[in-house]
């Protein structure tokens, strides 16, 4: 990190963190001086500052033997937290002290976590600190960090041993305080109490006008001050000609002028100690002017200023009353947060969504839905989330906020770019499948997010998810006036993995034409008395989950007669209701969603029954109600996506313990010998694979006739013969079955040498297995989205049937994940077949995704095919690409993007 970082503080302040530089002297010298008698005391031990000024000397002069962070707030030079290694290698003693003004803030300990983490990854186990008996507010923060602390008394000093492996605790800690610095930050940008609008004129036209119109039709119950340099007055209020005249604090100041006058704006921001800006204007890093908007960022992070935008609407609170933002419309309140990447899709989102906040972040310089997701979690007026993204961010951190907020409140996802043709370098099985927009689903089913195909299927579920409870199971009933729609909407119910099932006998009564099953067709003649008692009675039903009312108009009592039967019926229920008003879309009542076709109402119920088994734990988290039903998988979601390298992950219990120091000085060998990376030979392939316990059939490389006849008398007979070079060898005849005598084996690899040429680069021999299925199971690491792990059916049908499930490892039920393919029956025993053993196959895939997550360096990984037998499953094929990568940054490092 030789720029540093920036990181959030406890009140939501901005500082920036950064190694220690020799040119820091001058600056640690006026800290000192900053410091009170009391703080010089407590770091020193000492009354006066001489002793203090001596060691900033030591601290930035030549020869200083330990490891420094410093950290600036708007910046000033406010903190610096070291720690010197004891020589043994094993120890450091560790130091810090931090400015008077910023004690409260959450500095200390933030500083306190990075260089634990950075002490681990030195190879140090703990780090020890001598603290005075009366600083209490110190040992405190030691002691709360989580990590294991070892304490003990001696004249009037604390003696603690820190030790720097990262526990549990640790990690719970770091989650919960990130959560709680974001939330102080966002709050100026999405609760403001006071707003500016730069740019207010009175063209009602321009964009600075319209946010202040709908600022003050909103209704906005604090000061809203114009700013413009050209008007005394706009609407009624006094105009200010800079920010750094308006005569308050501003919490949110919307910025909309021309683009060449936005960073000079943001420095009046700064210097007036606004709390967060939202910037409208276009002509940034969409026009090609990334520099500007880089320097717009730097000048909003050095002030402590969050930035929404630019290039956006603006922001909506609409329980503060909040409209800051240029949108034609008054968006209505209701329980769903929505961020939009992109205006066009968030106004037309608002415009059929009750909200309860919206931001359109545009070209996301800073504030991101990462960050929102933290402000919402907690949002009592927001019950679900729906996100439109462009891009990722920081998928990984996504992921882990994601998986937290999932379990309380559903989030609904819609990411465009599912068609892109992804990296066409790489060039196995897996990466060919695993394109990017795979990596986002897995990414989403990790973290429990509902990703679906259209911004239709999202206002769909998010209506449902809103308005109504979530459904105890999969079972609905489906009442109405109309066979045919009810019809489509049994079939969806299958189509979906829903269950349409026999009702009670007795339940209902209708008219003499009514057909009492599942579907209930109650005729057109049913009135709506009659059609509300219905969905009443199924309702309280026990073998029923959820009513889905079906009513094609204008038969029996009319559309709004019958809308309010639907309103009626649905109101205390504690089972979801929801109606398919043919030809209709909307909300009855402010209770009931309605839909214009059934295939919409099944889809939205479907998304909610799996949201529902993920809040339960029943399975892992839902996959979009688009794709096709799967057997449910029978344990708790997997575990987070995202695991530190530092941090053992979270692996099966009867996965054997893997040599980890082998794999990676392998890998790291091998890197350093070949820099840009290559496809591994085999036998280094074979000793990657083994470090995990991976089961390979016995392969003996071999370059030439002799030497491959010679091999296969020691493999065995029967005896396989495969080129090494080529990455699909059946596709050009590099592999040779069931050669029976060393001489056959010669012979083929003379005619293989003659067909392939250089492209063979030389030969593996292995004895031909028994019978069994055949299954793929491989990986790709993205730089960006981390490890994905793939099973498939296997062999030269891989590709044909492109029969695949992928997941994020660590996986926390292979099994579960091996039983999704549709291959699967084959692996139990299909028609009259004997069952093969798939708990082998389990754990090879258990083994394969621990080494993706542990070693990055793995680009791609190919196991094609792995021969599922009757006692065991070893692999018979294996290619493995080593690429470099740059080091992932620890997410117990917390840090804004």
């Amino acid at each position: 990190m030789p720029d540093g970082y920036d990181v959030l503080l406890r009140d939501g302040g901005i500082a920036h963190v950064r190694p220690l530089s020799p040119d820091d002297r001058a600056a640690l010298h006026e800290l000192v001086d900053r410091s009170s008698d009391r703080s010089a005391y407590l770091r020193f031990f000492t009354g006066g500052r001489s002793t203090a000024h001596a060691y900033m000397d030591r601290l930035t002069g030549p020869g200083y033997p330990g490891r420094a962070l410093v950290a600036t707030v708007q910046g000033k030079l406010v903190a610096v937290v070291e720690y010197i290694p004891d020589g043994g290698g094993r120890r450091a003693d560790l130091a810090i002290l931090l400015d008077d003004a910023v004690h409260g803030h959450g500095l200390g300990t933030l500083l306190l976590e990075h260089v634990a983490v950075d002490a681990a990854a030195q190879g140090l186990s703990e780090l020890t600190a001598d603290v005075l008996a009366e600083n209490q507010p110190m040992i405190r923060v030691l002691r709360d960090l989580g990590l294991d602390v070892v304490h003990r008394y001696d004249s009037g000093t604390v003696h603690l041993v820190i030790k720097v492996t990262p526990t549990a605790r640790l990690r719970a800690g770091v989650e919960a305080r990130d959560h709680e610095a974001e939330r102080a930050s966002l709050r100026p940008v999405i609760a403001p109490r006071s707003v500016a609008v730069v740019g207010a004129g009175r063209d009602p036209r321009g964009l600075g006008h319209r946010v202040l119109r709908n600022l003050l039709d909103g209704g906005f119950p604090g000061p809203v001050y114009p700013v413009n340099p050209n008007a005394a007055e706009v609407e009624g209020l006094a105009c200010y000609p800079r920010v750094t005249t308006v005569p308050a604090r501003v919490d949110l100041a919307v910025v909309a002028v021309p683009a060449d006058l936005v960073l000079q704006v943001a420095r009046d921001c700064a210097e007036a100690a606004v709390g967060g800006l939202a910037v409208l204007t276009s002509g940034f890093a969409e026009a090609g002017r990334r520099d500007a908007e880089q320097e717009l960022l730097r000048v909003c992070r050095e002030a402590g200023m969050r930035l929404v935008g630019p290039n956006c609407l603006g922001v909506v609170n609409t329980g503060a009353r909040l409209n800051a933002s240029f949108l034609p419309l008054s968006p209505s309140r209701g329980r769903v947060a929505l961020m939009s990447q992109s205006g066009a899709v968030g106004a037309a989102l608002l415009e059929r969504l009750d909200v309860s906040s919206f931001a359109s972040v545009g070209n996301k310089a800073d504030v991101s839905g990462n960050d929102l997701l933290e402000y919402w979690e907690d949002d009592d007026d927001t019950g679900v989330i729906a996100l439109y993204l462009e891009s990722f961010g920081n998928p990984r951190k996504f992921a882990r906020i994601a998986r937290r907020v999932s379990a309380r409140k559903p989030i609904l996802m819609v990411k465009s770019g599912r068609t892109g043709a992804g990296d066409r370098a790489v060039r196995s099985h897996t990466a060919a499948a695993a394109s990017p927009d795979v990596a986002v689903d897995a990414l989403a089913r990790a973290a429990g997010v509902i990703r679906l195909d259209s911004v239709h299927e999202l206002i769909d579920a998010a209506r449902l998810l809103a308005h109504q409870p979530l459904p105890a199971g999969p079972r609905v009933a489906v009442v109405g006036n109309s066979g045919g729609p009810e019809a489509m909407a049994a079939d969806a119910c299958e189509q979906h993995g829903l269950i349409v099932p026999e009702l009670p006998a007795g339940l209902l009564r209708g008219g003499a034409n009514a057909a009492l099953g599942n579907p209930v067709d109650l005729t057109a003649d049913a009135g709506a008395e009659e059609l509300r008692a219905a969905v009443a009675a199924l309702a309280a039903c026990d073998a029923v989950d959820a009513v889905l009312a079906v009513y094609t108009p204008p038969f029996g009592s009319g559309l709004e007669e019958t809308r309010r039967a639907f309103a009626a019926a649905a109101r205390g229920s504690a089972k979801p209701v929801l109606a398919c008003v043919v030809g209709h879309d909307g909300l009855i009542d402010g209770l009931v969603p309605s839909y214009a076709f059934p295939e919409q109402a099944v889809a939205a119920l479907a998304t909610a029954v799996a949201y529902a088994r993920h809040r339960a734990g029943l399975l892992e988290p839902p996959v979009p109600p688009s794709a096709p039903p799967s057997a449910p998988p029978s344990a708790p979601p997997s575990a987070p996506p995202s695991v530190p390298p530092d941090v053992p992950p979270d692996v099966p219990p009867d996965v054997p313990p893997a040599d980890v120091a082998a794999a990676r000085a392998l890998v790291a060998a091998e890197l350093a010998a070949r820099p840009d990376g290559r496809w591994l030979p085999p036998a280094t392939a074979a000793r990657l694979l083994r470090c995990y316990g991976v089961d390979l059939a016995e392969t003996v490389e071999v370059d030439g006739p002799d030497a491959a006849a010679a091999a296969a008398g020691r493999t065995g007979l029967p005896a396989v013969l495969k080129a090494v070079g080529p990455v699909h060898k059946s596709d050009v005849g590099g592999v040779m079955l069931g050669l029976a005598t060393p001489g056959d084996v010669r012979r083929a690899y003379e005619d293989m040498a003659a067909r392939l040429g250089g492209q063979m680069t030389g030969g593996v021999v292995q004895r031909m297995l028994p019978g069994g299925v055949e299954i793929i199971v491989g990986g790709v690491n993205y730089p960006v989205f981390g490890p994905l792990l793939m099973v498939g059916m296997g062999g030269v049908a891989a590709d044909l049937l492109a029969d695949r499930v992928f997941r994020v490892p660590p996986v926390a039920d292979p099994a579960a994940m091996v039983d999704e393919l549709r291959c699967a029956p084959l692996l139990h025993g299909y028609r009259g077949s004997p069952p093969v053993d798939a708990d082998a196959l389990a754990l090879q895939v258990a083994r394969v995704g621990r080494l993706l997550e542990d070693l990055p360096e793995v680009a791609e990984l190919d196991l094609n095919p792995v021969i599922v037998g009757a006692a065991g499953a070893p692999v018979v094929d294996a290619r493995v690409r080593l690429a470099p990568c740059g080091p992932q940054p620890s997410p117990l490092l917390r840090r804004l993007r």
